[in-house]
């Protein structure tokens, strides 16, 4: 029986608190849905929702799918009401999809609450709207609502509610855990009585799961191993409440541990990209954390495991990253050893192998400065930096020597708020001067350098301060604090670095992760520093602590 993967990440997904998808939207995510190669797209609701009606019928001049059938979502007939004269169940029509899912109501509770009908016309609704929808050439997938909720109370009806939808031509009865309530073996010894008491193959059903136990995930996997050959979710695990089931870890899960091809060819290694991009259109940053997916997933921060991975990268992962378009990354912290120095070095294309004692003085360093705030494992470009200067060779040149700066803010009578930075630097034997105005005191400092380095390094216009994050680190003497500041900066071809600066001052902070910014973009990137570094060099400072955001930077 060929196994069906079902993304419902338009229709369900969509429920997520905060998400809102255009039509455009809808389209543009349907089409990373289809390169990701799932096999069932359902689009949403036509003829309840009119945005989704709008996707529908834009989608049948605009999507070109190679993998994914589009399906329309909708309700089985209301009671009382013939099929044929049901608007709804006419709206599914009129999607001109090739295949429709129904949600039919699974549990006598809410058939008698909920829809104020009897147990024998909820079943007569099931299996008139199926037998019509068949009967105009649609493939139907009926989605039991509470299903698993419903057997447990009353198994007889479950069961029959699953036997009217097949019998009446239903290709799939999806068994839904509708408030994700279920335990993986909750949900195994459903299916089995229910496969028991019907006499059916598990092959005919599906498994819908909510995340609200977090066993989303584990309960379709406990599905697919009772026998169960279709399984739903949606992308990143968006939806109502905590989410779905993700369908990115599910397929990943079904592919690399259960050894099942659920996709086509080459469709699994775009599961990161594909993960990202739809992130990216419903405006929620993607998390780090994910499994498979996120950028933390193939992370290693503990010095044991790098010197494990050093020596076979499969003795601390637990698939090879690449498979999923991922890669491993090494994070150097005080907790680094050298073998994680080592191999971060290696990842930023320096090697340390040879070089045992600049190895050394890189670890000594890394820890001495992490022991006082700095935090190397967002900021790879300080990271390297501190490597390269630890080299005979020596790291680039900073692209100036301060004499002083110094930053000013004024409140103006209108409410508007000014910073204005002066800045006083030699560059190339020559004495600037610069001023500059800002939105904030980081800002203003930022401009004023650019303009007094503007002439000798013209390629300064393409950078952009594209990120600026704050965190204030508990000081260890009364009420003494530290501030770290990670600034990214993005060079307008699509390449960007993090710099890291710590000091008890928000603004010397700020100053440290700016000349890195630059001497790592002029002098490593672009490549025009070459001489070994001058001053301005971080200085150590004290650890640890809570988040701060200002204003302006």
């Amino acid at each position: 029986m060929t196994f069906q993967v079902y993304d419902t990440t338009l229709r369900d997904g969509a429920q997520r608190e905060g998400l809102t998808y255009s039509v455009v939207d809808k389209l543009a995510v349907a089409r990373l849905l289809d390169e990701f190669g799932v096999g069932f797209i359902e689009g949403g609701w036509p003829g309840a929702v009119p945005k989704d009606t709008e996707f529908f019928r834009r989608a049948r001049t605009e999507l070109d799918l190679r993998h994914g059938v589009l399906v329309a979502f909708g309700a089985t007939r209301k009671a009382g009401v013939a099929v044929a004269d049901d608007p709804q169940v006419r709206g599914l029509l009129d999607a001109q999809t090739p295949a429709v899912a129904l949600v039919a109501k699974a549990d006598t509770r809410h058939v008698e609450r909920a829809l104020r009908t009897t147990g024998a016309e909820n079943l007569a609704m099931i299996h008139d709207t199926v037998s019509h929808l068949v009967g105009e050439g649609r493939r139907v997938f009926v989605d039991g609502e509470h299903f698993f909720d419903g057997y447990r109370h009353a198994p007889a009806y479950g069961a029959a509610v699953v036997q009217t939808a097949l019998a009446a031509g239903a290709e799939r009865m999806v068994l839904c855990d509708t408030n994700g309530g279920m335990l993986p073996s909750q949900v195994t010894a459903v299916i089995a009585d229910l496969t028991g008491r019907l006499g059916i193959d598990a092959g005919l059903l599906g498994m819908h799961a909510q995340n609200d136990t977090a066993c989303a995930v584990a309960n379709t996997i406990a599905a697919v191993e009772a026998g169960v050959r279709h399984v739903q979710g949606t992308a990143n695990g968006y939806g109502e409440r905590p989410g779905n089931a993700d369908i990115f870890t599910v397929v990943a899960n079904l592919q690399l541990k259960l050894g099942m091809p659920v996709l086509p060819e080459g469709c699994l290694a775009q599961m990161v990209r594909v993960s990202h991009a739809i992130a990216e259109i419903a405006n929620i940053a993607p998390d780090t954390h994910q499994a498979y997916v996120g950028a933390a997933a193939f992370a290693h921060k503990a010095g044991l495991h790098a010197s494990a991975i050093k020596v076979d990268p499969l003795l601390y992962n637990h698939v090879d990253p690449s498979v999923v378009g991922n890669d491993m990354r090494i994070l150097v912290t005080e907790m680094a050893g050298r073998a994680s120095v080592e191999l971060k070095s290696r990842e930023l294309g320096l090697d340390l192998a040879g070089r045992p004692e600049a190895l050394t003085r890189v670890t000594n360093r890394v820890k001495e400065l992490e022991a006082g705030g700095w935090s190397f494992e967002a900021a790879d470009a300080s990271f390297e930096l501190l490597v390269r200067s630890e080299l005979p060779e020596g790291g680039p040149a900073r692209p100036f020597t301060l004499e002083s700066y110094r930053v000013l803010v004024e409140h103006r009578e209108d409410g508007a708020v000014v910073s204005e930075a002066t800045v006083k630097i030699r560059v190339r034997g020559e004495r600037v001067i610069a001023t500059a105005e800002g939105n904030g005191p980081v800002n203003a400092l930022d401009e004023a350098l650019r303009v007094g380095l503007a002439r000798h390094y013209p390629q300064l216009r393409d950078f952009e301060l594209a990120d600026y994050k704050v965190r204030i680190l508990e000081g260890s003497h009364g009420t003494g604090a530290v501030t770290r500041v990670l600034l990214e900066t993005a060079d307008g071809g699509g390449r960007d670095w993090t710099t890291v600066g710590v000091h008890p001052n928000v603004v010397e902070a700020s100053w440290h992760a700016l000349v890195d910014a630059l001497t790592y973009g002029l002098g490593v990137r672009k490549g025009t520093l070459s001489t070994p570094p001058v001053e301005d060099g971080p200085p150590t400072n004290t650890p640890a602590g809570a988040h701060g955001t200002p204003g302006g930077r």
